[in-house]
């Protein structure tokens, strides 16, 4: 797209990014003020799908936008929240990605309050099972476009693109199985709360909100069709307590034209 992304701090001390042109960088195409706080911002850019992520150290929130050739050039979507500050983030190559469940995108957040690494997932909500071709174009994949000397040597080359359509093939499949524990009871006001564990981040509140919506339209379309079987049954009946006394009506005319 021919542009630089840039973050700092303006003469207010407030954080800000700035988008330039990379052939014109006198000024700023466009910039954005973020917030008062000091914490560096760590950008991450995905180029097949144009979008930014923007997390601060020390924050627990992730920003992300899209970016665009024509106005508003910098456009703001959502962010991710979340109550544990980040020290560091890193990223999972794209071939990693669970492509089934729509994942574009996945940090992996150093949270040092609890000592541990904790994923992120960013995931599009789609209905559809099927492969999503329009977020995942052809990416760089795991062969090297150069060997070491060529690149010492001065020759440059484009990465070697590859497919995510087939999924990411591991060459390990190590399968982990955890050991069995006795449940134990913990129903509260009538719901099992081994069955039925509440989402912890917003992905997973948002995939449970989807698969809720389904199961929704599903249960109504159900209930639509017994509505019309209910109809014709109920017609039916009524045509069958209608044909005898049609039958007697006939019985009674025929004699009495006889006689």
């Amino acid at each position: 797209m021919k542009r630089l992304l840039t973050t700092g701090v303006s003469r207010w001390n407030t954080r800000q990014i700035a988008l330039w042109d990379q052939e014109d960088l006198s000024m700023p195409i466009i910039e954005e003020e973020i917030d008062g706080l000091s914490g560096l911002l760590f950008p991450f850019y995905d180029a097949d799908t144009r979008m930014l992520y923007l997390a601060g150290k020390g924050d627990g929130n992730i920003r992300y936008y899209e970016i665009t050739l024509e106005k508003p050039y910098l456009q703001y979507l959502m962010e991710f929240r979340s109550p544990a500050p980040q020290k560091g983030l890193g990223v999972m190559p794209k071939h990693g990605l669970d492509v089934g469940a729509c994942e574009v995108f996945r940090f992996y957040k150093l949270v040092t309050l609890k000592g541990l690494i904790e994923p992120v997932s960013m995931i599009v909500p789609r209905r559809s099972e099927t492969y999503q071709e329009d977020i995942y174009p052809m990416t760089p994949g795991t062969e090297p476009a150069l060997s070491a000397d060529e690149w010492l040597s001065g020759i440059n080359r484009g990465p070697v693109l590859m497919s995510l359509k087939e999924g990411y093939n591991r060459p390990n499949k190590l399968v982990f199985k955890a050991p069995v524990k006795e449940k134990k009871g913990g129903v509260v006001n009538g719901i099992d709360l081994l069955e039925n564990v509440p989402p912890r981040t917003e992905n997973e509140l948002l995939r449970m909100f989807f698969r809720q919506q389904e199961e929704l339209r599903r249960l109504k379309d159900e209930l639509t069709q017994k509505d019309i079987k209910i109809r014709q049954l109920e017609l039916e009946l009524n045509n069958t307590r209608n044909s005898p006394n049609i039958n007697n009506n006939n019985n009674s005319s025929s004699n009495g034209s006889s006689i």
